[in-house]
């Protein structure tokens, strides 16, 4: 049985972290579910969790159901918590701390679970636009983080947050998110990244009036990088007006400049220069353009940074059109930084189809708005066991060797960390019930558990 006293040590290091969110006896059946859903190969549900962790006959399911339905502990700071966790052990005190922020869809069925609607669908078939399906949609903040042993950043869900048709907009809970993680981690340097449809969150319209953090913006200091709207219509800065004071006659002083269009048109007068950067696991030389100004539309009177790239002749004049808010950092910087966006893509895609989250079947409030929050920090407390104590570099040559097809493979994938988490797990709940010489009937149910672990 997989519970506290028979889990690895290494991963009762990170779990021992967690205690003080919860009570003792949550505690318990967290770090229970936490095994289970990592030992479970399929069929990831809340029973589901019971069965990996070996206490299907031990445990009524009712306290499984229970702890997330139920129970006194709060997804947030359990969050909170292990994104600190992160920082601490994968981050360098001196580094800025970089966020990627994007929502995704949850497939579900039955109307009577909670906050679950008609939504995008990104994943779906079919054209771009007709992409739905029912199901709930979380907002994600992952912290993106740079391993030793891949050439890649990987990006770890520390916050979610269920998306309502009656609540706060995607934007706004985003700036909560940001915000919390924020205020977690005093005196660091935090990034933003996020897609198009997080552009402006921090300087929504109506913030002047509203006050940005009303709006759901993010707290001063921290900057956002996202791609810029094709449609997005920019302005130059206003010079003061001569006079004594510079105001205009009448009125206060002027704020927005001459019109310089979109970012087509941008690119059009724009001043190229030849870069190096590094994105996506390789290093190309582009040519970029940058140029401050003002997106009135999203940011208002604020200051903001356009960087255009092009690697390629184009109609449109550039392949990315990026906007930041970090007015400082080197223009090969913010593309790199914004290049590190895709990782929560992948996360939320290994979180789906391997870790098995939104696989278990609640409707009531609690259970809902905290089983997928579960799932994801389940996720990161693989990857984060796996940096910390797990990886070899023979893990790779293991799995080439199973699989001498795969003649490219040179750095483990998220599958390859939580199989060799799984087959711990596996050996520590067969080690803890007899730690003398095995029957061969015992080491073939290991052997066959081992096998089974990395379907």
């Amino acid at each position: 049985m997989l519970q506290v006293q028979t889990l690895p040590a290494s991963l009762m290091v990170l779990l021992a972290v967690l205690r003080p969110c919860f009570t003792g006896p949550s505690f318990r059946t967290f770090a229970a579910l936490v095994a289970g859903l990592i030992a479970q190969p399929a069929g990831r549900t809340i029973t589901g969790m019971l069965t990996g962790a070996g206490l299907a006959r031990v445990v009524h399911h009712g306290r499984a159901h229970w702890f997330f339905a139920g129970a006194r502990w709060s997804a947030d700071q359990v969050g909170l918590a292990v994104a600190g966790l992160v920082v601490a052990r994968l981050v360098a005190a001196d580094a800025p701390v970089l966020i990627a922020v994007d929502d995704s869809l949850f497939r579900r069925s039955g109307r009577r679970v909670h906050g679950a609607a008609w939504c995008h669908d990104g994943a779906g078939k079919g054209p771009t636009g007709h992409r739905v399906a029912w199901g709930n949609c979380w907002v994600i903040a992952g912290l993106v983080v740079s391993l030793p042993f891949l050439d890649r950043p990987v990006c770890l869900p520390v916050l979610a947050r269920l998306w309502r048709t009656d609540g706060p907009t995607k934007q706004v809970i985003a700036g909560q998110l940001v915000t919390a993680l924020a205020a977690a981690l005093p005196g660091r340097a935090v990034h933003v990244v996020a897609d198009a449809w997080y552009a402006g969150v921090d300087g929504a319209p109506g913030a002047a009036r509203a006050g940005t953090r009303a709006r759901g913006g993010v707290p001063a200091g921290v900057s956002l990088t996202s791609r810029l709207r094709g449609n997005a219509v920019l302005t130059g800065i206003a010079t003061p007006d001569p006079g004594p004071d510079g105001r205009r006659r009448g009125g206060r002083p002027r704020r927005i400049g001459a019109r310089l269009g979109t970012p087509a048109q941008l690119a059009a007068t724009a001043v190229w220069t030849s870069s190096t950067v590094t994105r996506y696991g390789r290093t190309d030389t582009v040519a970029l353009a940058e140029v401050v100004c003002l997106w009135y539309g999203a940011y208002r009177s604020r200051p903001i940074r356009v960087i255009l790239l092009r690697d390629q002749p184009t109609r449109t004049g550039c392949q990315l059109a990026l906007i930041s808010t970090d007015l400082t950092s080197p223009a090969e910087a913010i593309v790199e930084r914004y290049a590190a966006r895709w990782s929560i893509e992948v996360a939320i895609e290994d979180a789906k189809q391997i870790t098995g989250v939104g696989q278990a079947r609640n409707r009531v409030a609690a259970a809902v708005e905290r089983t997928v929050p579960f799932g994801l920090l389940t996720q990161t407390l693989v990857v984060l066991w796996y940096a910390t104590a797990g990886h070899h570099p023979e893990d790779v040559t293991g799995r080439r060797h199973a699989a001498p097809w795969y003649t490219t493979k040179t750095q483990p994938a998220y599958l390859d960390m939580i199989v060799k988490l799984r087959r711990i797990l596996i050996a520590a709940r067969f080690c803890a019930t007899n730690p003398h010489q095995p029957t061969p009937e015992e080491i073939l149910a290991v052997q066959t558990a081992w096998a089974e672990a990395a379907a």
